[in-house]
């Protein structure tokens, strides 16, 4: 990877997508009294290892603290702007590329986080994945092979990557 360190490169937002998130943090926060009142709720229908009703909402709010906790830390630690410009592949660049030396065979992504999906019509590859790994640092006019989910390896050559402007 194309990291320094141990440090993980920074995720780029725009301000509408950092913007969404924080809008959908701040109504999953507001809606945790109303979660309470509801596992309270279930509970006094009865015992509670018969209960689906309240276990169901327990595992909701489960869900919720886990989804509020991560997107805490993401945008924490995400970049709201325009990303550098930058010679290599990174994290937060729609990306084009091509299989197997057919330059008909291309593909245009955005490489960056399951978050950044919601804000775009791009198909989103997440940096962690086999060709996300395989492409970060990656020069335009780069080849590169990585090894699918399936166990077949694939060649990619990177044709162009820009900053997502979101």
């Amino acid at each position: 990877m194309s990291t320094t360190g141990n440090k993980a490169p920074a995720t780029w937002l725009s301000q509408d997508a950092h913007d969404r998130l924080k809008a959908e943090l701040d109504e999953l926060i507001a809606n945790r009294p109303a979660m309470a009142a509801e596992i309270n709720a279930r509970r006094e229908e009865g015992d509670l290892r018969e209960n689906g009703g309240y276990h169901a909402a327990r595992e909701e709010q489960g869900k919720q603290e886990g989804r509020i906790r991560y997107l805490q830390e993401f945008l924490r630690t995400a970049q709201v702007g325009e990303a550098p410009s930058a010679d290599v592949v990174t994290p937060g660049m729609v990306v084009t590329i091509y299989f197997d030396d057919d330059a008909d065979d291309s593909e245009t992504f955005l490489l960056g986080s399951r978050e950044i999906a919601s804000t775009t019509e791009l198909t989103v590859y997440s940096p962690e994945s086999a060709l996300g790994q395989a492409i970060l640092g990656a020069r335009s006019g780069q080849a590169v092979t990585y090894t699918a989910p399936s166990g077949a390896d694939i060649k990619v050559t990177v044709v162009s990557f820009d900053p997502f402007t979101g």
